[in-house]
Parts: C-alpha cells; structure tokens; sequence
C-alpha cells in the first residue's frame, strides 16, 4: 500500500461506504467524481478493503486500515459539530435541518441560542424509510443520538416533509421555521428581526434597543 492512498477522497470513501456498495452509488454521496472514486476504490480493494467485482463492491470490516481509520475518526471526531453536519450528506439519506438548526442556517450563522462545546444537539429531520441507514452510519461512526452531553443528533423521523436549499443546505422551509420562532418568541426575537430584514418579511418585530436623546 502506497502512502498516497491515505487523503482526504479516501477517509469520505471509508465513511460513506456501505457493507454491500457500488463505485457509482459512493460517488453519488461523497460528491467525488467517478472516475477519482473509481481509482481510490481500487487502491482500497488492493489494500484489502474492499472485495470488488464489476457491479459490486463488499466491504471487509475486518481490514486493519479500515478498521483503524475508523477507530481514528471516532476518537478525533466523536465530539466535533462539524463533522456531524459534514457527514450527513455521506449518508445518502433525504433530510433537512430543522428548530434552532433552520434558525441558524436562515440567519446565515447569525443567530446561535442553547448550545456549547458541552451540550450541543444538532436538530435534523430523516425521511422515514431513510431510518435504517441513518442508524448504520451512526453506530459505524460512533454518532451519539439523543444524549444529555457533548455534541448529539436530535432526530426526527417523518414519511414525507418539504425543505428548501438555503446557501446550498437543506432546511425546513423559512415560513415552517418562523413560525417555530414565533411559538418560542423570547428565545428567537432577534432572529425574527434578522429574518423579517433579510428576506423582507413583514413580522412587526422590533429588538433592536434604540435611544433618543433630547
């Protein structure tokens, strides 16, 4: 095994892989293109993890690089934001960001409420026959869902629900995530000031403190 195998195309191959898989479908999730996940596939089935034939790939669990690496991105990520909003789309599974997450991505990060380092639940809604592949990833990956510390998905789980594309994320559309705002006004005023001035809103809200001086 040459040391080029280990990049980033690699590890987004390793963690979107599936125990029975396709180049075509790892392509699809990890946004590389197919001829590049075809060669890095290549180079993993000469490392021995992965059985390949022309249609179909089978992941060998028991492989010490595949092993390692993800006993590596369990302890380095376990507990990074980050890579629980960058893995999603790995999964290859329909969902979109909803409650403080919606409110979030519509003010642009401008607008954070009830999280830290310490507590922080990432609020995310899964279509529902998505249910079982969302729950293999997140045992492969040593995701933590529904915890009271550290960094956690907080799922839900519907049949069908709309979303929108906002800078390029899905999240429930911003009429749904208004009105979540506006059932929790005290926490989300200044959102709401933020919202109704981005996109021209209308929601009589006024948060911003202004003075008059005589």
């Amino acid at each position: 095994m040459e040391l080029q195998i280990v990049n980033p195309h690699v590890v987004k191959i390793l963690i979107a892989a599936r125990d029975v898989d396709s180049i075509n479908a790892v392509a699809k999730r990890t946004g590389i293109s197919f001829g590049w996940t075809y060669k890095w596939v290549k180079e993993l089935a000469r490392a021995g993890v992965f059985q390949a034939s022309r249609m179909r790939l089978t992941l060998n669990k028991g492989n010490a690089m595949y092993k390692l690496t993800l006993a590596y991105i369990r302890k380095v990520f376990g507990n990074d934001a980050y890579f629980y909003y960058s893995v999603l789309p790995l999964m290859g599974v329909t969902y979109c960001f909803v409650k403080t997450d919606a409110v979030f991505v519509w003010t642009k990060g401008g607008y954070q409420i009830g999280r830290s380092k310490d507590y922080y639940p990432v609020f995310v809604k899964v279509r529902a026959r998505d249910r079982k592949i969302f729950g293999y990833y997140v045992q492969k990956l040593g995701l933590r869902v529904n915890a009271k510390k550290g960094v956690f998905f907080r799922p839900e789980f519907a049949d069908e629900f709309k979303f929108e594309i906002c800078s390029g994320i899905p999240v429930e559309p911003l009429d749904d995530t208004i009105g979540f705002m506006q059932r929790h006004f005290y926490n989300f005023q200044p959102a709401l000031e933020m919202i109704q001035e981005m996109y021209g809103k209308v929601l009589g809200v006024k948060y911003k403190e202004t003075t008059a001086w005589g």
